[in-house]
């Protein structure tokens, strides 16, 4: 057996600052014996200094009222508030867990590569990584049952490596539900179900090792609020549910971080609210826009310094120069690169915020207006 694959860049004892991108999984054989297919060749990536506005490196590597499971709108209150999966006595017990979910579970192919999915609707919606469906248009979806569908992918937001995939089964189908992501907590239970290796259906647990952790998604940008797990997960577990002892969905298994390619107890997840906030702007068609600064940033003892000034960008029209030491963006005191991003990501383009610097050993406030993220 070949070593799991993997591209990862930066030191996995840490955290906070580990960049591991887990690449789709070879292709689920088809029911018929066949040799499985040969593993794609590893690849790496290197990640350079954050940048602001949610851009991690300059290298690649809603509203309106809609239901997921049983929640009928995408505040965390609502979440807060949804109904186990399991009944009471079975909290925690992870047989009765995979048992309750795994009809919601389903392994994806597009031909080139698999991953994992889940239902979040009844009517067809299955909730996935970018990175899992690419550039498909359509991919191969396969039930618990085996039984096989086509799926059409219909929004792909790769800052926040999610996608949807819409299917149309003719019946109802087992859908989960999102609780609220916020309410994790570290050292709580976490199961996964997905497809590694091809393998599907296949459960493992664990507990959330962190929250807050920051990863890099497809197009480069930062994807904030993740969840860490120990749960093993390895390529093939993209997009599939990361749940709790309720059985409800706190992220979507997205990374591993790795020095031997293998799965060693650092999995990130996409939280659930997240999931909340991306998928139904993706279901009505909407091109999702980001806020932008456009500065490359590189923390150190002296603070997080501007490394560079993206042309054209709001840093530069607003009068950012390359060696500005960035004390504060919209009022958020920033410790390191990481901070820079999350002190904009909420916002939207267009909105203007006060960027406190220090330039000659003067300080000062420049006021930019956020663009869109290219």
């Amino acid at each position: 057996m070949t070593d799991p694959l993997l591209w990862l860049d930066g030191d996995p004892t840490d955290g906070r600052r580990v960049r591991a991108y887990e690449p789709e999984a070879p292709p689920v054989p088809p029911p018929a014996a066949s040799p499985p297919p040969p593993a794609p060749s590893r690849r790496r990536g290197h990640f350079g200094a954050a940048v602001a506005g949610g851009l991690v490196s300059a290298v690649l590597v809603g509203g309106g009222a809609f239901a997921f499971g049983v929640i009928d709108d995408d505040s965390p209150a609502s979440a807060a508030n949804v109904p186990a999966l399991v009944g009471a006595k079975q909290e925690g017990d992870v047989a009765a867990i995979y048992t309750a979910a795994r009809e919601a579970v389903v392994s994806i192919s597009t031909g080139s590569g698999s991953g994992t999915g889940f239902v979040t609707d009844g009517s067809g919606t299955i909730v996935t990584n970018a990175h899992v469906v690419g550039s498909a248009s359509t991919v191969q979806v396969q039930f618990a049952d085996d039984e096989t569908l086509t799926g059409r992918v219909t929004g792909v937001d790769r800052s926040s490596d999610l996608a949807v995939v819409t299917v149309s089964a003719g019946r109802q189908l087992k859908a989960l539900s999102l609780a609220d992501s916020t309410g994790v907590k570290t050292g709580q239970l976490a199961v996964a179900i997905g497809s590694p290796f091809g393998l599907s259906q296949t459960t493992t647990a664990g507990i959330v090792s962190g929250t807050g952790r920051h990863i890099q998604a497809p197009d480069g940008f930062q994807i904030d609020s993740v969840i860490q797990t120990d749960a093993p997960i390895n390529p093939g577990n993209s997009g599939g549910p990361l749940l709790d002892a309720k059985g409800r969905v706190i992220g979507v298994n997205s990374q591993i971080a790795s020095q031997s390619g293998g799965s060693v107890g650092i999995g990130f997840a996409v939280p659930s609210n997240t999931v909340r906030d991306v998928i139904p702007r993706l279901e009505r068609g909407e091109t999702i826009k980001r806020a932008y600064l456009g500065v490359s940033t590189s923390g150190g003892a002296s603070g997080v310094t501007v490394a560079s000034v993206s042309s054209g960008g709001p840093a530069e029209a607003a009068g950012l120069r390359v060696g500005d030491v960035i004390r504060s963006v919209a009022g958020d005191d920033v410790g390191d690169s990481d901070d820079v991003a999350a002190a904009i990501q909420d916002r939207r383009p267009g909105q203007q915020v006060a960027v406190e610097i220090t330039r000659g050993g003067a300080q000062q406030t420049i006021q930019v207006e956020l663009g869109t993220r290219p």
